[in-house]
């Protein structure tokens, strides 16, 4: 019988847990909105290239820049199944608790970084705990809140992130602005000048990133307050949980290799000898071996358990056909996003004229960050409504026409003010291409059973990551079909967002192979 002392003691927990989710959603965002925020000032002070005349400097920053997003999401991709499994088997709350702490500490030491290989490969390893934050707090709020709430629960993990992205650019901005009040703070902290000007050089790039450790202090939190999922522990119960082996990660880490090597054979300091077919070549054995890899704990957990009796031949197969469906869908998405619209922020900054200062960066990621914030609260209220399947389709559209919008009808301007159109068009932009967001932390639960719920959706969303990662590493052949020499590099880079953005296109066709799953409760 259930007591008012232990309802009460239930509502508290619910709420704790979905506060803890909330923040660790929030800094996650934040996270992933550092890097576009700060990459250009960032890999100007890492790669000086005196030597090299400003266009081809330009060029290789851009390919730098490229390839520490491509590492971040083959990182977040990696993160997702490895922290998923580990939630699976030690349980959400004490898996959650490790993501928070990896993510954060490890983004602060980027400050530090001397070297553009020392920023990815920091990036790399905070990214691990991005990835498996995302698919622990969705499978937590979600086991634990459950009901009609779910489209509320899905909209608030959608806009926390986006909150965090806000705060990204809202930081940038306030402090560039208010450079000698900062200055003054740290000198009365008791800084030398010297270490001062190392932190808040060109756009305090440095401080920004040590801001982004703040988060492991959620921890605390989450230790005292936030109790375990229940259906987790009725699966540990049940003996659901023994099914998951530790040497079944070997296939992750192999799964790993082969998208950092991907990522190596289309980045700058790739051997002479890869040459863009082997690159080709080498991307698509490596993506068999990733796409093997990352499914190898769940192909193994599900033999197991059907050895045990516990899951039969036609749960196998669903399971296994939601996993590809549903990584396919979030690919669409991750690509779109990671290929135009991250990109948005850094090329609406050349738009301005020379030598302008402008906070062209921090005005385009407040903006996106803005309609992102308000769109992904209000899609799976929509996706209640209408049903998955056509609500993903409409999202397509709409983020097809924001990106050609916002890339083919934004042009250079002079003056000494930001064009209004380029916020509203910046607005709709981020808020179309993250509605997506909103929407996947309602469908992908409904798409796996509590077992292999977080590894599932884990696996869903960041696979689609490494999809992302590998479309974005084109860019820079993208831009070269476009002729950069003689319609500019502006028009170019335009060109070349606006072809990834077509990637909708298949979204549009895919998801009617995916089950619609509206009025559906969790498995």
């Amino acid at each position: 019988m259930t007591t008012p002392q232990s309802s009460a003691s239930t509502s508290k927990g619910a709420v704790a847990a979905l506060v803890a989710a909330f923040l660790g959603w929030l800094f996650d965002g934040f996270e992933m909105g550092l890097f576009p925020l700060i990459g250009k000032p960032a890999l100007q002070d890492l790669l000086p290239l005196k030597d090299l005349m400003p266009d081809a400097a330009k060029v290789i920053r851009d390919q730098w820049f490229t390839v520490i997003i491509a590492v971040f999401l083959v990182g977040a991709a990696t993160g997702g199944v490895l922290f998923g499994w580990l939630g699976d088997k030690l349980g959400r709350v004490k898996a959650m608790t490790l993501a928070i702490f990896t993510y954060a500490i490890f983004s602060g030491l980027c400050a530090f970084v001397t070297e553009a290989w020392h920023f990815a490969g920091l990036r790399f390893i905070a990214s691990l705990g991005m990835g498996g934050e995302w698919a622990l707090g969705v499978a937590l709020v979600n086991e634990i809140w459950g009901g009609k709430n779910r489209a509320w629960i899905a909209g608030m993990i959608g806009a926390a992130s986006n909150i965090g992205f806000l705060l990204t650019g809202l930081i940038s901005w306030q402090l560039n602005a208010s450079l000698d009040i900062v200055t003054g703070w740290i000198h009365a902290m008791g800084l030398s000048p010297e270490n001062t000007e190392y932190l808040l050089h060109n756009r305090a790039w440095r401080f920004i990133a040590v801001s982004s450790a703040l988060p492991a202090l959620i921890n605390f939190f989450i230790l005292v307050f936030v109790p375990e999922s229940h259906k987790w522990e009725e699966e540990k119960k049940s003996g659901g949980t023994s099914h998951w082996a530790t040497m079944d990660l070997m296939g992750v880490l192999i799964a790993c290799l082969a998208a950092l090597v991907i990522t190596y054979a289309w980045s700058p300091i790739r051997a002479g000898w890869i040459t863009n077919p082997v690159a080709g070549i080498i991307t698509l054995v490596g993506m068999a071996v990733a796409l093997w890899g990352y499914l190898h704990p769940i192909r193994q957990y599900m033999s197991r358990s059907f050895a045990a009796g516990s899951v039969n031949t036609a749960d196998r197969s669903a399971i296994m056909r939601n996993l590809l469906l549903g990584a396919s869908l979030a690919a669409v998405a991750l690509l779109g996003t990671w290929g135009s619209a991250q990109q948005a922020a850094k090329w609406a900054s050349d738009l301005a004229p020379k030598g302008s200062n402008l906070p062209i960066i921090d005005y385009v990621v407040i903006a996106t960050a803005l309609g992102a914030i308000l769109v992904t609260l209000i899609t799976p209220l929509v996706a209640d409504k209408l049903g998955r399947r056509i609500t993903y389709t409409l999202l397509c559209i709409a983020a097809l026409a924001s990106a050609l919008g916002f890339f083919q009808f934004n042009k250079p301007f002079t003056g000494d003010s930001t064009p209004l159109s380029l916020i509203i068009s910046s607005f709709i932009l981020g808020g179309i291409t993250a509605s997506f967001y909103g929407f996947f932390p309602l469908y992908f639960p409904e798409l796996f059973p509590t077992s292999v719920r977080a590894t599932g959706q884990g696996f869903c969303f960041n696979f689609g990551r490494l999809i992302a990662a590998i479309g974005a590493l084109q860019l820079g052949n993208l831009m070269t079909l476009f002729s950069p020499d003689k319609i500019g590099a502006l028009q170019a880079a335009a060109n070349a967002y606006s072809v990834l953005s077509c990637i909708y296109v298949v979204g549009m066709v895919l998801v009617w192979f995916a089950p619609e799953t509206k009025g559906h409760a969790l498995q």
